[in-house]
């Protein structure tokens, strides 16, 4: 069984470790209003900065860590999720997000594995 890590929780259950460092993306937020006027210039009404989008991804999950896994987000629009703040790993901050893209491959009748298995967190 995969191991899993406090540093993400999904309303205070663990995910399991990642196979690769998970990856941070952050973007800022602009109104309806913002866009090019016709001499091409950029006009921003910015309404929220630096929203965080994380993303997971898993080679291969066993049927077991699979389900383990769709559990946390089972029924959910949005959940709390807890994350290393920005700068500072050694604190965590908690915030409102959405699961986004989740994707699998494949389920392998052999093994009974599940391939290529990835989501994003999104923050709300």
């Amino acid at each position: 069984m995969r191991g899993k890590t406090n540093l993400y929780l999904i309303d205070g259950k663990p995910v399991l470790v990642p196979d690769e460092g998970v990856s941070e993306s952050y973007e800022d937020l602009d109104s309806d209003a913002s866009g090019r006027d016709q001499s091409g210039i950029m006009h921003r009404s910015l309404i929220r900065e630096k929203v965080g989008t994380w993303g997971f991804s898993y080679a291969s999950l066993t049927a077991e860590e699979w389900k383990y896994m769709e559990s946390l987000f089972k029924g959910k629009a949005t959940f709390s999720f807890t994350h290393p703040a920005v700068g500072d790993p050694g604190s965590q901050v908690q915030t409102t997000a959405y699961r986004s893209k989740y994707s699998i491959t494949w389920r392998s009748a052999l093994t009974g594995t599940y391939q290529n298995y990835g989501f994003n967190i999104i923050e709300c």
